[in-house]
């Protein structure tokens, strides 16, 4: 395959040879969707003779995108994968020693710093897609900043984005920095919205059928069409729903990470015949289909984070930011004219977040600390962040690694950690590793790590009736939900991983290959720590959930009855047992879950996946000082009053509980505080009026800093509340108490001066009216207002001294909404006629005034 040298990119390879020939070169290239960044700028740099016989390792945010970069640049450059030009991803690589061109995923370069701390075989970085914001992304390169001023000038550093806020980035790479823009090439898109309409029923894949089939109507065959959505299981059914409607016109392809690498190159390979192809956001920036001229955008994504507070995964389908839309549909414009159909209101648009947050405030810190610990970095707080961690999430990661025995109580690498820090996995399943290895079973506890790591060996539900699924590997007397597993993939291990045996069992084959691939790379490393391997040894039920024990203590949960599948976890968290898992059984009360989701579907659950029971003895010998016996307070939901209670604990968890003792006053308010901020419990007097207070002093608290008020956060309303409850113990007792004088009395008289006069009550109109203001959390603050009692005004009040403009709710003649605007003027010579002519004709007897 030949290059295109007609794309946009070519016209920076002089400038950017040039920019990156001197030392300490940092490069910023911004250049648009389809420009050819990801796979002509690492060409670029090996052809120009500037990297020696150094790589050029390519940051890819996605596994996926990393191998079909790097298949399609060995193929312009006439050579075959692993060779020149190959990837490499976490469990799986084409490299050899003749790579030069190595496309990576982010966590790659970080454990290449653990073992090559200068990046000495490495001429040169590059980081595409950085306006994604992922987190590896972030730290790669303030590491690789980091090697360049200490150890190697000669380092190249190249950004690449298409859509990027410059100005904060070569602020954080220096003065020196070059920034290159590419113009781009790209033709008109035409949005279109498409909301569903309440008369049509179905699903989100039936509207999508609905809306390629009008499309297809009005505008015929004319390309290739590329269809956004945020999963796997979308996907499928979309597809579905695409074949029964215009299957007979289009091949249908489907494209997510999961799916075989043959399918995927059919997805984004050239085809002569029209063809639809349906996507994960991997399609948004990096993989480019040719030909596109319709994008179909459901606006959504599903976003994995990491809630900090409660310890666990969440797994959200969320919207996507006007910036990734406008990715999305820039798809449908580069070879020609397009359209674009968002599935979603105009109005809606613009209500949307213009970016997606930094994954550094949304992510579990605890693996890529252990990285930088292990690639040279001395102390974690002082580290250079391009855009710094929430507090407590940065030290609850690092409570975990003490807890692990990765770092010591004083922040410093431990020898354990060092060893754990060298497995491509979460730190926990390291500690597990590395335990399994001293006790001698090694290798069994790598088939369950490496069972966690690919993809599931199930589907969440048997597709026919003769399946199995893991339940069916069960025994009696498992302690482990990973025994039954491991069994299962035994069984495909000894038919050789044949395909039609896993489909006749209902077991992917494809991923139990993928879990023998990386048990055997998890075994290789951990070897070298010394301990021996020795025979694939099942280790009995006691020394199995010993060796579990050591890395998920923190995930300790407890059965609330044998009734119910409902749990208490450690830290407060709640969760829900499945009913096939070996903690679904009623003898079982305490367990440790090897995975916990947060999973959105009809109702928000916490899933607690993967169990393995415990007996409190093995707690008491592995954690002899997490245990206490404590005099205090629970809050009891039935009787809504607070309790005494002698309890024994788990760290947190409470593992018995008996009545007794007089309740601590300080915990009663504090139970009852806690009740009612979260709405379990209603205050009479804690109303919209408070709330209106506290958006009051919070408005004034970010407009005007002059004043140095502190906004009410969720913290303040703790204590607050905790301030109206004291002397209480039930609900009956604090229900009807008295709440403005605490809260009146949480700033200072001048201060609250302040607010009266940044954020009054009501606001006085030129003509003279006075108009009450409606504050409320979540939106800004608003009046609602007559259309006559506006005529003649041209400016929307303003509050904050003047920072803030109130959003103004027109009304018509009978109080209703007509139009909301921030600006009358606007108003008056825009939408105004079109509001005059439509009220004119219902309300004839009032006076309708034009305005020019």
């Amino acid at each position: 395959m030949s290059r295109d040298r007609s794309l946009p990119i070519f016209d920076l390879e002089i400038d950017l040879a040039a920019a990156v020939s001197n030392e300490n070169a940092r490069v910023v290239i911004e250049a648009p969707t389809g420009s050819g960044k990801s796979t002509q700028v690492p060409q670029f740099l090996l052809d120009s003779g500037l990297c020696g016989d150094g790589e050029v390792y390519v940051l890819q945010p996605r596994r996926l995108a990393a191998r079909m970069l790097a298949t399609r640049v060995a193929s312009e450059r006439n050579g075959s994968l692993g060779d020149e030009v190959g990837f490499q991803v976490r469990f799986e690589n084409a490299v050899s020693a003749n790579t030069r061109i190595r496309f990576v995923t982010e966590g790659i370069l970080l454990r290449k710093l653990m073992d090559q701390p200068d990046l000495a075989t490495i001429s040169a970085v590059v980081l595409d897609e950085f306006h994604e914001r992922h987190f590896f992304g972030d730290i790669s390169l303030a590491r690789c900043l980091e090697v360049q001023k200490t150890l190697r000038p000669d380092l190249k550093i190249i950004v690449m984005s298409a859509t990027l806020e410059t100005a904060a980035l070569k602020s954080y790479l220096g003065d020196d920095c070059r920034h290159l823009i590419s113009e781009g090439r790209t033709y008109p898109v035409e949005v279109a919205y498409e909301p569903p309409r309440e008369r049509h029923k179905g699903e989100l894949w039936d509207h999508i059928a609905r809306v390629i089939r009008d499309y297809l109507k009005v505008n015929g065959v004319d390309g290739h069409i590329l269809v956004f959505l945020p999963g796997r299981y979308e996907i499928q059914k979309t597809a579905s729903a695409l074949q029964r409607t215009v299957g007979s016109s289009f091949e249908i392809h489907e494209l997510y990470g999961e799916l075989p690498p043959g399918k995927q190159d059919a997805a984004v390979s050239k085809s002569s015949r029209p063809k639809i192809v349906i996507a994960t956001n991997v399609a948004e920036t990096s993989i480019t289909i040719d030909g596109v001229t319709l994008v179909v955008d459901s606006g959504l994504e599903r976003r994995s984070a990491f809630d900090h507070r409660r310890g666990i995964t969440t797994l959200h389908i969320e919207k996507i930011s006007q910036a990734s839309a406008s990715q999305r549909a820039g798809r449908a414009g580069r070879t020609t004219k397009g359209a674009a159909i968002r599935l979603w209101s105009e109005r809606e648009h613009e209500q949307r977040a213009p970016a997606t947050a930094a994954e550094v405030q949304r992510m579990d810190l605890t693996e890529a600390i252990l990285i930088l610990y292990s690639s040279g970095i001395t102390s974690i707080r002082e580290f250079n962040w391009f855009e710094k961690p929430d507090r407590a999430a940065l030290d609850e990661a690092m409570l975990r690694l003490i807890e692990l025995g990765a770092l010591s109580r004083d922040e410093q690498l431990t020898p354990d950690g060092r060893k754990i820090s060298q497995l491509p996995v979460p730190p926990r399943f390291g500690k597990v590793l590395l335990e399994a290895a001293k006790g001698g079973y090694l290798d069994y506890l790598a088939l369950v790590a490496a069972l966690t790591q690919a993809r599931p060996l199930f589907p969440l539900r048997r597709r026919h009736s003769d399946h199995l699924m893991p339940e069916d590997f069960a025994q009696p007397d498992d302690i482990s939900d990973f025994q039954a597993l491991a069994r299962a993939w035994t069984q495909m291990k000894q038919n050789d991983f044949r395909r039609e045996i896993g489909e006749r069992l209902g077991i992917h084959a494809g991923a139990s290959r993928d879990v023998d691939r990386i048990t055997k790379q998890l075994t290789r490393i951990a070897d070298r720590w010394g301990f021996g391997s020795g025979s694939f040894a099942e280790p009995d039920n006691e020394a199995l959930a010993k060796i579990l024990l050591s890395g998920f203590s923190d995930r300790l949960a407890i059965r609330h009855n044998q009734s119910t599948l409902t749990c208490a976890v450690i830290g407060g968290r709640r969760g829900q047992v499945e009913k096939d898992s070996v903690a679904g059984d009623k003898t079982c009360r305490t367990f440790i879950a090897g995975e916990m989701i947060e999973v959105e579907g009809r109702d928000l659950t916490v899933k607690l996946g993967l169990c393995t029971r415990i007996e409190e003895t093995w707690l008491q010998e592995l954690f002899p000082d997490a245990f206490e016996k404590k005099e205090g307070a629970v809050y009891d939901e039935r009787s809504r009053k607070v309790e005494a209670r002698l309890e024994k604990r788990f760290r947190d968890l409470v593992l018995e509980t008996k009545p007794g003792g007089e309740v601590p006053p300080e915990e009663a308010a504090t139970l009852l505080a806690e009740r009612v901020l979260s709405g379990e419990l209603n205050l009479k007097k804690w109303d919209g009026k408070v709330e209106a207070w506290f958006s009051r002093v919070n408005l004034v608290a970010e407009n005007c800093p002059q004043y140095e008020i502190s906004p009410i956060d969720e913290e303040s309303k703790q204590l607050m509340l905790e301030q109206i409850c004291a002397g209480g113990i039930s609900y009956k007792q604090i229900k009807d108490r008295p709440v403005n004088a605490v809260i009146k009395e949480w700033l200072p008289s001048h201060q609250a001066g302040v607010i009266d006069h940044a954020a009054p009550e009501s606001v006085i109109l030129s003509n003279g009216k006075v108009v009450r203001v409606h504050y409320s959390p979540d939106e800004k603050p608003k009046i609602s207002v007559l259309i006559q009692h506006l005529f003649g005004l041209k400016d929307a009040p303003t509050i904050c001294e003047g920072k803030v403009p109130v959003v103004v709710e027109i009304l018509g003649p009978n109080s209703r909404p007509v139009q909301v605007t921030e600006n009358l003027a606007g108003f008056w010579t825009g939408s105004y006629p079109a509001v005059r002519s439509q009220l004119r004709g219902r309300y004839p007897k009032h006076d309708w005034p034009e305005f020019e």
